[in-house]
Parts: structure tokens; sequence; C-alpha cells
């Protein structure tokens, strides 16, 4: 199975490939397509950099760079994958990825963004399960429990 993991740098997007590794430890056979996808410039970059070639090699490079993390995931895991690193708006270009590598399954992080956010911007994760062809596995970062924040010291013996 192929699965596409876009990767943002986050904590989150770092928790998606480590869901895909444990699931390619678990037995399923399992090769990747990590992807990052660097904003198009702004006019105001445009102007400055006066050469759109220096963006595209700063953009590249910043994507390469956010890769490197799970790169090593999944290099000590020993799974196989590729790098995609594009320029564009996230969703849209997560999709052109997904079908040209014909990933069979996108597995990605969740974003923290507060209900009203969402409600008015949309989400990567929610447009990308909606535009899809094939299953969207969303993965949360776990809720730091009431009883994590408890010092041990406090704690009557």
């Amino acid at each position: 199975m192929k699965i596409l993991l876009p990767v943002d740098g986050s904590a989150v997007s770092l928790e998606a490939v480590r869901f895909a590794i444990r699931m390619a430890k678990e037995g399923l056979d399992t090769t990747v397509v990590l992807a990052n996808v660097q904003e198009m410039a702004t006019l105001y970059e445009l102007v400055v950099a006066h050469d759109p070639q220096v963006i595209e090699e700063v953009s590249a490079a910043a994507g390469a760079h956010t890769l490197k993390a799970a790169e090593a995931l999944l290099t000590e895991a020993n799974i196989a994958y590729e790098c995609e690193v594009a320029i564009g708006d996230p969703a849209n270009t997560i999709i052109d990825i997904l079908e040209r590598f014909e990933c069979d399954l996108v597995v990605m992080g969740a974003s923290g963004m507060s209900l009203l956010r969402r409600a008015l911007l949309g989400s990567v994760s929610n447009e990308v399960l909606h535009l899809a062809g094939v299953p969207v596995m969303i993965i949360k970062l776990a809720e730091p429990s009431e009883l994590d924040s408890f010092d041990e010291l406090d704690t009557p013996t």
C-alpha cells in the first residue's frame, strides 16, 4: 500500500508519520510518499526578490528541510519512501501529489485550529478529506490528561 504523508514540520504531522510506521510494523506492506507544500510567494516577496528563481530555490530548500525529521523516522524504521516538495495551495497540491504518485491512502495530522478559525478558513486536513478519492486518516495529538499535570512530589504516599 502506498501512503501519502503530508508533513508540515508540526508535532502532529510527525505523529502521522509514526502512525504509518506502526501500521507497517504490524504487517502492512507499505511504501511512503513524504510531501511538503510550500505556499506561493506573496507579491511583496516577488518584488523584493527580483528573481522568481530565488524564491523557488528557497521554497524547495525549506520544504526539504521540513521533511528531514520524517525522513529520519522512516529510515530508522527501514520503510521505503519518496519525497516531493511542491508549491501551491496546500490542499489542492496534496491532492495533485496523491494522484500523481497513485497513493492508496493519506495519513495526515489535523491542525490545531479553533472552531471559529476552521469555520472561517477551512483546514487543509478537512479539504483533503473531502477532495481525496482514497481513504484519508486524520491523526490528532492526544489531549494531555489532567493526571499528567500533577507532580509526583505533590501526590500523597
